[in-house]
């Protein structure tokens, strides 16, 4: 490729366990490690790679909130956004729910992975929906970041502009799109959420 990636020198488990640590250090962004794949591992491997490493931290986080209880998610995050969560993952909507927040670009996925452990939500279901639901913006930072290191400019300017367009309606829209879920998971109710 055009512009040389030092991709000896960072093996693929280190951008794994980038992923896997963002998700439990809740204070580290996460769009750069997967643009990063992109360049050091061309797309295909790069996503690979991110869909590993965020796998392993969503279900760690999934984990640890089953384990540890409510207490601890609080600690971590906004009670109040706590509590609105825990009311959309309460519904029997939840899975749709869930899959739709995972989905929208500028809505911390985070806080889904340990709200969803505090739930009744199968974890096998949760992985499903956290993982597909991901899918298209892993994919489309890898496909940027093998762009870039190609200096294939035109195609990583569309997915970059394409990408900071979704962020920005997803960031700025989010409290009417959290509305608007949270209507449709009030239609119907499930078993209570754990304690």
């Amino acid at each position: 490729r055009a512009v040389e990636c030092p991709s000896g020198a960072v093996p693929p488990a280190l951008l794994s366990g980038r992923q896997v640590c963002r998700l439990l250090v809740v204070v580290i962004p996460g769009e750069g490690p997967r643009i990063a794949g992109g360049c050091l591992f061309w797309a295909a491997a790069g996503s690979v790679l991110s869909v590993v490493g965020i796998a392993v931290g969503s279900s760690a986080c999934f984990w640890l909130a089953r384990a540890l209880g409510v207490p601890f998610v609080r600690a971590l995050f906004d009670e109040r956004k706590v509590a609105r969560l825990r009311d959309i993952a309460g519904s029997t909507r939840s899975r749709i729910v869930f899959f739709l927040l995972f989905v929208i670009p500028g809505i911390p996925k985070d806080i889904l992975c340990y709200v969803a452990g505090l739930s009744a939500m199968r974890f096998w279901s949760f992985f499903v929906v956290s993982l597909f639901g991901r899918l298209p913006g892993i994919v489309g930072s890898a496909v940027m970041g093998d762009a870039a290191a190609g200096r294939r400019w035109l195609l990583a300017g569309i997915v970059a502009g394409a990408a900071l367009v979704l962020f920005a309606a997803g960031f700025l829209l989010r409290e009417r799109i959290a509305r608007w879920l949270e209507r449709l998971s009030r239609r119907d109710t499930s078993t209570p959420d754990r304690e």
